[in-house]
C-alpha cells in the first residue's frame, strides 16, 4: 500500500482502501458523511477486492455521497444483456438508521416519462397511434386553442400548452384543474421551443388508455413490469405504503437566496452544514399524472428493464431508434428530446435516458450495450451527472468529451479552472462539439444545489461558446445576480435585449436591478 492510502477495516476483515483526498472530503462532510462511507463500505464488503471496477466503482460513489451529502444510493450497471453489477449505499431511511439494500425501493418521480415513452412507442408499433397527427385526432375536449399539436411534440416537451402543474387544485381535485387547464392559452406555437410541462404527458396517457380500452387514469407501464419481471416496482407517493421504500430527503437551504435560488457566501459554502438542515420530502402523485411521475423502483429492476428493452422484449429495434432520434424545433435545430426519453451525443456514441426529482437516473449506451443506474434518496443529488463517469469504466472508448469531460475535470481541477479545462476538453476532442441545453441545464443543477460559484463558471462557459444565443446570455444573468453582480447581471440582461428585443424576463429583471 503507497503512502497515499487509508486503509479501513470492519470487523476485522479487509474492506478496501480510499486516498487521503477522499479522506479529506469525509472528514470536511461532518459524521454523517463518515457514517455513510463506513455504511458504504459494509455493504460493498470485500467484493470488490476482487474486482477492480467494481472497487472504482466503490471509490467513486463514496467521493460523491460525501460530497453531496447523500444519504443512500443504488447503483446498477448493466452489460452486454446481462446485469454486471449491483451495489447498494449508506442509509435508506436516516430516522431508524435502516441500510440501502439490493432490494430497496426508491421513488424514481420523472424517469417514469421514459416508460410512457415504450408505452407510446408500443401503440405506434402496432399501428394505432400516429406520432405526426394532432392530439385533437385522439381527443374531443380540447380546446381550439390547442389543436395542431401533435403526439411527437407532447412526447418531446415541444407542444407549448399549459402545464398542468400550475392548476390550484392539481394535488386535490382533477376535475377542477382540469377544468382551469382548459382555459388557459398555450404559451407559443407548438414546435418553437422546449417547455418541460405535465400536461403533455396527462395527455398521453389518456390517448394511450382510449386506445386500449382502458379507464383514462389507468397506469401505463404494467405490461412492461411483467415482461421485465420487475416486482419491486410500484406506482405510489408518499401517501402510499410500498414494501421497501426509502423516504426521500432534500437539504433545506436556510440562508438567503436570489431568484429563488440559495446564495450562500464563500465561506458558508465552505461549512456545508451551516445554513442547511435535512428535511423529509412530502410529494403526491394522482393517478391522473402517472405518465409523467409516480413511479417507484429498485436498481435491480431497473436494469431487469434496460435488459429487456435491448432484447426487444417490448419494442423493435427499429422502433426503438424512432423513439432515441432526437426532435427538431421549427427551426430545424435539434432537441435533446425523443420520445419520453433524453438523447445526449457522446462523440460517435449515444446515450439515452432520463432522471427524475434530482434523485434518480438511468442512460443507456446502445452502440455499446451498456446501461448505468442510480437512485437516491436525496433530492438535489442529481445523479445523472455521475453517469457518464461509471459507464467509461464499462465502456474504455467512451469519448468523453464536451460537457461530461469538462465535469470529470472541473470535480479534480475546481470549478475557476472551467476555462482552461474546456480548451483541453476540446483540444482532447476536437470533433466533439458542446451542447448548449446540457450545459445550461448543468449550470441551473448547480445553482440549485447551492453552488452559485460553480454554476456561474459553467453558465459564462457557455455563454462565451454560444454567443448569437438569448438563453445563454440570460442564464449567465441569472447566475451573476445570484453571485452578487448587480452591474456584471443588468450589462448580460442587455445582451439579452440586444439578441432577443423585448424580451419580456429580461426587461423584468432589468426593472428590479
Amino acid at each position: 500500500m503507497s503512502s497515499g492510502t487509508i486503509l479501513i477495516a470492519w470487523s476485522g476483515r479487509y474492506i478496501a482502501t480510499i486516498t487521503q483526498s477522499l479522506a479529506r472530503v469525509l472528514l470536511d462532510g461532518g459524521i454523517f458523511a463518515t457514517k455513510a462511507l463506513l455504511l458504504l463500505l459494509a455493504n460493498a464488503g470485500i467484493a470488490a477486492a476482487a474486482d477492480p471496477v467494481a472497487a472504482q466503482v466503490d471509490q467513486y460513489v463514496a467521493t460523491q455521497m460525501a460530497r453531496l451529502h447523500i444519504p443512500g444510493m443504488a447503483v446498477a450497471v448493466v452489460k452486454d444483456g446481462r446485469i454486471a453489477l449491483v451495489r447498494s449505499y449508506g442509509t435508506a431511511n436516516v430516522e431508524f438508521g435502516v441500510p440501502v439494500a439490493d432490494d430497496t425501493v426508491f421513488a424514481i418521480n420523472s424517469v417514469t416519462k421514459a416508460f410512457t415513452g415504450v408505452a407510446a412507442m408500443r401503440e405506434v408499433e402496432l399501428g394505432r397511434l400516429d406520432l405526426t397527427a394532432p392530439v385533437e385526432r385522439y381527443l374531443q375536449d380540447l380546446p381550439a386553442s390547442w389543436h395542431g399539436v401533435t403526439i411527437r411534440q407532447l412526447l418531446s416537451h415541444t407542444s407549448g400548452l399549459p402545464d398542468v402543474l400550475r392548476a390550484p387544485t392539481v394535488e386535490t381535485d382533477q376535475a377542477a384543474a382540469w377544468d382551469w387547464l382548459r382555459t388557459q392559452a398555450p404559451l407559443f406555437a407548438p414546435g418553437a421551443r422546449f417547455h418541460y410541462c405535465q400536461t403533455n404527458y396527462m395527455l398521453v396517457q389518456r390517448i394511450v388508455n382510449q386506445l386500449e380500452g382502458r379507464a383514462p387514469d389507468a397506469p401505463l407501464a404494467n405490461e412492461q413490469l411483467r415482461a421485465a419481471g420487475m416486482t419491486s416496482t410500484a406506482y405510489g407517493d408518499t401517501y402510499s405504503v410500498i414494501p421497501r421504500k426509502a423516504p426521500t430527503y432534500r437539504w433545506q437551504w436556510t440562508g438567503p437566496k436570489v431568484h429563488g435560488y440559495p446564495a450562500p457566501t464563500a465561506a458558508e459554502s465552505l461549512q456545508a452544514d451551516g445554513n442547511r438542515t435535512l428535511t423529509a420530502v412530502s410529494e403526491r402523485f394522482p393517478p391522473f399524472r402517472h405518465a409523467a411521475s409516480g413511479m417507484n423502483s429498485d436498481a435491480t429492476d431497473m436494469a431487469r428493464w434496460l435488459i429487456a428493452l435491448q432484447q426487444n422484449q417490448m419494442l423493435k429495434d427499429t422502433t426503438l431508434n424512432l423513439m432515441w432520434t432526437p426532435v427538431a424545433f421549427n427551426s430545424g435545430r435539434l432537441g435533446q428530446w425523443g420520445m419520453g426519453w433524453q438523447i445526449l451525443q457522446r462523440g460517435d456514441h449515444r446515450a439515452v435516458g432520463m432522471t427524475g426529482g434530482g434523485r434518480a437516473a438511468f442512460y443507456l449506451y446502445p452502440e455499446d450495450k451498456v446501461g448505468v443506474v442510480i437512485l437516491t434518496n436525496l433530492t438535489g443529488s442529481y445523479p445523472e451527472d455521475m453517469i457518464d463517469k461509471l459507464a467509461a469504466l464499462y465502456i474504455p472508448d467512451l469519448p468523453l468529451g464536451g460537457v461530461p469531460g469538462l465535469r470529470i475535470a472541473l470535480e479534480s481541477r475546481g470549478y475557476e479552472q472551467a476555462a482552461q479545462a474546456a480548451a483541453d476538453v476540446e483540444r482532447s476532442y476536437p470533433g466533439q462539439p458542446w451542447q448548449e441545453d446540457e450545459l445550461n441545464d448543468w449550470g441551473y443543477r448547480l445553482l440549485a444545489a447551492g453552488r452559485p460559484a460553480d454554476a456561474l463558471a459553467v453558465l459564462k462557459l457557455t455563454a462565451e461558446r454560444f454567443p448569437a444565443s438569448f438563453n445563454a446570455q440570460d442564464s449567465l444573468a441569472e447566475a451573476l445576480a445570484v453571485n452578487g453582480q448587480r452591474e456584471a447581471a443588468k450589462r448580460a440582461y442587455q445582451r439579452v435585449l440586444e439578441l432577443h428585443p423585448g424580451d419580456p424576463n429580461a426587461l423584468k429583471q432589468l426593472e428590479s436591478l
